[in-house]
């Protein structure tokens, strides 16, 4: 697949809390920072982001006594599953991973900092409704194909390639260049949803500069 000068890669939430060893570890995690390397020389444009909660976030268990982690509650936006505290704004856990060395990105995009409501998509918080930004940044520059590495596959990644959909943008997910979760078949759920909504889904060696 040949990159263009209208595309743009967005690594997603490469970050300790995600990785081995981090307080919401994706299974394997920090494998997905060699493949972003590899592949990030290719593109001309590159995009960071960043879970980065406070303390008290609402998807934590901890905000909610009697709920343990992973189960689900309803919120004034629909359903949320509650997590781990992670990526907690300032912290360790919120840090890149340190191998993952990116110093042409041209913007971090900090999500998931209101207190009331999660975030997975690069592009809207859960509610559904809050726009991150992302997509007027992307439409002054000019950017119209979008491809989506990182952590993780089945959450943030999926969710903001469907919204990249959604918004009229061409979504590339580089499948080697991320994990999943995969709690309770959501690695197969979100393909079929990547399927149904034209997603492209390809490999690190698909691609060239």
């Amino acid at each position: 697949m040949q990159i263009e000068s209208n595309d743009v890669l967005v690594v997603t939430d490469v970050q300790n809390d995600f990785c081995p060893g981090g307080a919401l570890a994706v299974p394997r995690g920090d494998e997905v920072v060699a493949p972003i390397q590899s592949i990030a020389p290719h593109f001309n444009h590159v995009i960071l982001t960043q879970d980065w909660h406070p303390a008290n976030h609402t998807s934590f268990a901890t905000s909610h006594p009697g709920k343990n982690p992973f189960e689900s509650i309803e919120l004034a936006y629909g359903k949320q599953t509650l997590w781990p505290p992670h990526c907690v704004q300032g912290k360790v856990g919120a840090d890149f991973h340190p191998g993952l060395n990116l110093p042409q990105a041209e913007l971090i995009l900090r999500k998931g900092f209101q207190p009331e409501v999660d975030s997975y998509s690069v592009f809207y918080e859960n509610d559904r409704l809050t726009p991150t930004g992302l997509a007027s940044y992307l439409r002054e520059r000019g950017f119209t194909r979008v491809f989506f590495a990182g952590l993780a596959y089945d959450y943030c990644v999926g969710y903001s390639a469907l919204d990249a959909r959604r918004l009229g943008l061409s979504a590339v997910v580089v499948r080697d260049a991320c994990r999943a979760i995969d709690l309770n078949g959501s690695a197969a759920a979100i393909e079929a949803h990547f399927a149904k909504a034209g997603v492209t889904v390809i490999n690190s060696a698909d691609l060239t500069s």
